[in-house]
């Protein structure tokens, strides 16, 4: 299996895109970016389909379903018109968010690191061959939560499209073979709790679908605790 198709164990980094839809930037009251902004994600983070998400105590967990992308050619300073030759795939993810800990840190103006980066906190599904994907501006994201839909969105409304994350990315920082790219959530956010049943899936415009994504939410035992002081 190439590196690209087994990126969850083999990639080096997880990049996240933040506020690339409208209405998520919107619900969350945030200022429009005027360049794509990211964060980063350690792999560590990775939660495969079928695992058990950890919510530390005291956490506000909040999901928030994406497409993700898989880098299968490394490259520095890529250009738009160069971006589609170094996409291997897709998937499906969750870039699940500590939102208390988020708006904690925010307000003091430090860095969101620990709020993205607990273990579990990335959902993943399986990867996608980039060929069975015919327009990735044109699928579907939806994430129920016991059956109850949450977040039903489309990448057409993506503020900047893959090309451009692409090149922004690559100009700050090498992106390599089994790279994931998070490319931002619609709106429909919101908390996940210990119990919850979470059933993700990626589809195309007719709605065929191209991955599931499914996890069971669960208190963590030990570790981190949250206290707003």
């Amino acid at each position: 299996m190439s590196t690209s198709a087994s990126f969850v164990t083999h990639g080096k980094k997880i990049v996240a895109i933040g506020r690339n839809y409208a209405e998520h930037i919107k619900e969350l009251n945030n200022t429009a970016p005027k360049e794509p902004f990211f964060f980063l994600k350690p792999t560590s983070s990775y939660l495969a389909s079928g695992g058990k998400l950890e919510i530390p105590s005291g956490i506000v967990a909040h999901h928030e379903v994406e497409l993700g992308l898989v880098i299968g050619k490394g490259g520095r300073d890529i250009t738009q018109a160069d971006a589609d030759s170094h996409i291997a795939g897709y998937t499906l993810a969750v870039d699940m968010t500590a939102r208390n800990l988020q708006n904690k840190v925010r307000k003091q103006g430090l860095p969101w690191s620990a709020a993205k980066g607990f273990d579990t906190f990335t959902p993943i599904g399986s990867f996608v061959p980039k060929a069975s994907v015919g327009d990735p501006h044109d699928l579907r994201l939806s994430l129920q939560i016991n059956n109850d839909i949450k977040q039903n969105g489309t990448t057409a409304d993506m503020i900047f499209r893959i090309p451009r994350l692409i090149e922004h990315i690559s100009s700050i920082m090498t992106l390599e073979e089994g790279d994931l790219i998070l490319t931002g959530t619609p709106s429909g956010v919101g908390p996940v709790v210990a119990g919850d049943s979470v059933h993700c899936v990626l589809a195309d415009a007719q709605g065929g679908e191209l991955a599931t994504l499914d996890f069971k939410a669960v208190a963590r035992e030990g570790g981190y605790r949250f206290t707003e002081d």
